[in-house]
């Protein structure tokens, strides 16, 4: 069954059972590898991706409840102003150490960052809290989303 969805700014007809889940609709069938398989139960963030500007656990989602949505994934969430903030932040601060979760990482923080362009540390521990990273790069995270939103204008 054909599910069309926005993906990175372009429609897309997807050929794919409606139950499965969007993280390998992007994957497998989009060609899409940015979004990483972490946990496969929605508990680690790593394959997090933005629905219409929203986190969500793509690896949880089927792609069914997506028709007619816009998704971003990690190959196009610098062309958002939030997104380009974070991404240049991460740069700055060398965050990644081995860089499999930061795609989710990053792509919670765009969307943290683009609901609230200042959040308080508070919001940025509840916000990124769904995101595990196993190299424990946690300060330099939420280092370079501080300087993101010192950046918002």
């Amino acid at each position: 069954m054909a599910t069309t969805i926005t993906v990175n700014g372009t429609s897309r007809s997807v050929d794919a059972d409606p139950d499965k889940p969007l993280l390998w609709v992007l994957r497998e069938d989009l060609r899409l590898p940015g979004t990483k398989f972490g946990c496969g139960a929605g508990l680690c963030g790593a394959c997090t991706v933005l629905v219409d500007g929203e986190a969500i656990r793509s690896c949880q989602t089927p792609v069914g409840t997506i028709a007619g949505r816009t998704v971003t994934t990690i190959e196009h969430v610098a062309t958002l102003p939030a997104g380009a903030r974070v991404a240049a932040a991460w740069i700055a601060l060398d965050v990644p150490q081995c860089g499999y979760c930061q795609a989710g990482q990053i792509m919670s923080a765009t969307a943290l960052l683009s609901q609230t362009p200042h959040p308080s540390p508070a919001e940025v521990e509840s916000a990124m809290s769904g995101n595990i990273c196993r190299c424990s790069t946690y300060l330099r995270i939420r280092a370079a989303i501080a300087q993101a939103a010192g950046a918002a204008a």
